[in-house]
C-alpha cells in the first residue's frame, strides 16, 4: 500500500484530508514501476511509484520535459502531478480503456496509425535515446554476464550501426516504449501512456519496440511494418527496422540483466530479447547489406 509520504503528496496535490483518499488498490506491478488506483470524491486516479533501480534507468527531469511537450496534443493521459525528484506521477484514470492486443490486426493497424500521426507532429525535446550508448550503459550496471556468446552477439549488433547511420531518417520525439500495453483504446480514441523513456530518435525505432515487447514472430513483425506504412515500406527502411529490432533486443536484454541483479527476473522476456538480437542480425546479414 501507499506509504505516509506518498499519501501526503496526494493530499497536497488535491488539497484534501487523508480520509478523503478512498479505495487504494494496486493496479499493476510493471517492469519499471508500481501503479495504484485511488478515488477522491468518486473520481478515480492512478499514482505511479518507481520500482527497483529505476533511478539508474530513467531521468525523471527528461520525462517531465516530454510531458510538457505533449501536454496539449490530446495523445496521452491527463497528468495531475509529476515530480522529477521522486519519480511519482499522478494521472486521471481512464475509464473503459483496454490495451492493444498485438495479435489483433485491426487493433495493430489502429495503433500504428496513431503512432504515425504522433510522429507526424515532429515534436522535439532536448534529450535523445541513443540505442548503442544505452546498450553499453545497461551493460555497465551489472558485473558479470552469463551468456557465453555475449561478446560476439554484441559485436554483430554494433556492426548494424554502420547500416543505420547511412540511412535517411528523421530525428524527432519518439515514445521509445511504444509497446502494446501503452496503447489504450478509450471512448475518446487511442491514448498512448507511459512516456518515461521518450526522447529524440528515428521514429522507426518505435515500430521495432512494439514488435519485440510482444515477442512477435517474423510474420507478425512484417504485418506491423506493413500496417505502419500501408504496405508501402521501402526495402532499405524495412532492413533498418530489422537492425533496430536486433539492437533494441540486446538493449532490453541488458536492461533485464540489471533488473535481475536487483532480484527482479523477467526470464522468458529477457531470453526473447536476446534472441531478437541474434536472429535479426542474421536476417540483416542475409540481405547482403553489411560491409
Amino acid at each position: 500500500m501507499l506509504d505516509k509520504k506518498t499519501l501526503e503528496i496526494i493530499k497536497d496535490t488535491f488539497h484534501i484530508e487523508e480520509k478523503e483518499i478512498q479505495n487504494i488498490e494496486l493496479q499493476k506491478a510493471g517492469m519499471t514501476n508500481r501503479s495504484y488506483t485511488f478515488e477522491i470524491r468518486d473520481k478515480k486516479y492512478i499514482i505511479r511509484t518507481p520500482g527497483e533501480g529505476t533511478d539508474r534507468l530513467i531521468n525523471r527531469y527528461e520525462e517531465a520535459n516530454v510531458y510538457q511537450a505533449i501536454m496539449d496534443k490530446h495523445i496521452s493521459d491527463t497528468v495531475c502531478y509529476i515530480n522529477p525528484e521522486n519519480g511519482i506521477k499522478i494521472t486521471e484514470f481512464i475509464y473503459n480503456a483496454t490495451n492493444c492486443n498485438p495479435y489483433d490486426k485491426k487493433q495493430v493497424k489502429a495503433c500504428m496509425d496513431t503512432l504515425r500521426s504522433f510522429h507526424d507532429m515532429k515534436l522535439s525535446v532536448d534529450h535523445e535515446f541513443n540505442i548503442f550508448d544505452k546498450i553499453n550503459f545497461y551493460e555497465s550496471l551489472f558485473e558479470t554476464n552469463d551468456k557465453a556468446d555475449y561478446e560476439s552477439t554484441k559485436k554483430h549488433v554494433f556492426e548494424l550501426k554502420k547500416y543505420i547511420d547511412k540511412q535517411e531518417k528523421d530525428f524527432i520525439l519518439c515514445h521509445i516504449d511504444s509497446v502494446c500495453d501503452n496503447f489504450l483504446f478509450t471512448d475518446k480514441g487511442i491514448r498512448m501512456i507511459d512516456w518515461e523513456y521518450a526522447a529524440m530518435q528515428d521514429p522507426h525505432v518505435d515500430i521495432a519496440m512494439f514488435c519485440i515487447y510482444s515477442m512477435l514472430d517474423r510474420e507478425d513483425v512484417e504485418d506491423v511494418i506493413d500496417a505502419y506504412f500501408d504496405h508501402q515500406c521501402k526495402e532499405d527502411v524495412r532492413i533498418k527496422i530489422y537492425c533496430y529490432i536486433s539492437a533494441c533486443g540486446l538493449l532490453w536484454s541488458n536492461w533485464c540483466d540489471y533488473k535481475k541483479k536487483l532480484g527482479v527476473d523477467f526470464e522468458g522476456y529477457a531470453q526473447a530479447q536476446y534472441q531478437y538480437a541474434r536472429d535479426y542480425y542474421e536476417i540483416v546479414k542475409s540481405r547482403g547489406v553489411l560491409e
